[in-house]
């Protein structure tokens, strides 16, 4: 007899510790960004500063070896310092589909909220990225709060010339 899909995504859930990045997981981290095909990617060196710098403000989730397998890093707003900004969301290709960022995503927000306080979420998402858009939709519903889009930069801004804008999503107030 064999296992359905679900059945191996649930099972490989079981394996999944969710923790705070070290230094040594930025370069895991830097290719599971990479390899998203969707990220911006960053140098290297950014990853392991991250993982360094902002790591109260991150999270890993680790495979029962202990290997990262997704990732969200964050920072909180200097001007607003009840506000978390998430800037890369990822998860490795082997671990898609089980709703692990979601509960990364959980987790961090929960741990900034009971160490330091927290108002609001901020991220920004490309329009073409349904996959954040989902993400972050169903985040704010979850936690029952308002989730308001605005452009944030227009795509002229960026040197490239032909980046998407990239909206803001706003969400919280979170309730006390």
């Amino acid at each position: 007899m064999t296992a359905a899909p679900a059945d191996f995504a649930s099972a490989r859930s079981e394996f999944i510790t969710i923790d705070t990045p070290r230094v040594e997981d930025g370069a895991a981290i830097w290719r599971i960004a990479r390899d998203s095909e969707v990220l911006d990617l960053n140098s290297s060196y950014s990853y392991l500063l991250w993982c360094r710098d902002f790591a109260a403000t991150s999270v890993v989730a680790r495979d029962e070896t202990g290997d990262p397998v997704a990732f969200v890093t964050g920072y909180i707003r200097p001007d607003r310092p009840e506000t978390l900004v998430v800037w890369q969301v990822a998860v490795d290709h082997g671990h898609r589909g089980t709703g692990l960022a979601a509960k990364l995503l959980d987790s961090l927000t929960a741990r900034v909220a009971a160490e330091q306080g927290l108002a609001s979420v901020e991220t920004t998402v490309t329009p073409d990225n349904t996959a954040s858009d989902r993400l972050f939709t169903s985040y704010a519903q979850r936690h029952d709060v308002a989730l308001e889009r605005e452009v944030l930069f227009d795509g002229g801004l960026f040197p490239e010339g032909t980046h998407l804008p990239e909206v803001l999503y706003r969400i919280g107030p979170f309730h006390a």
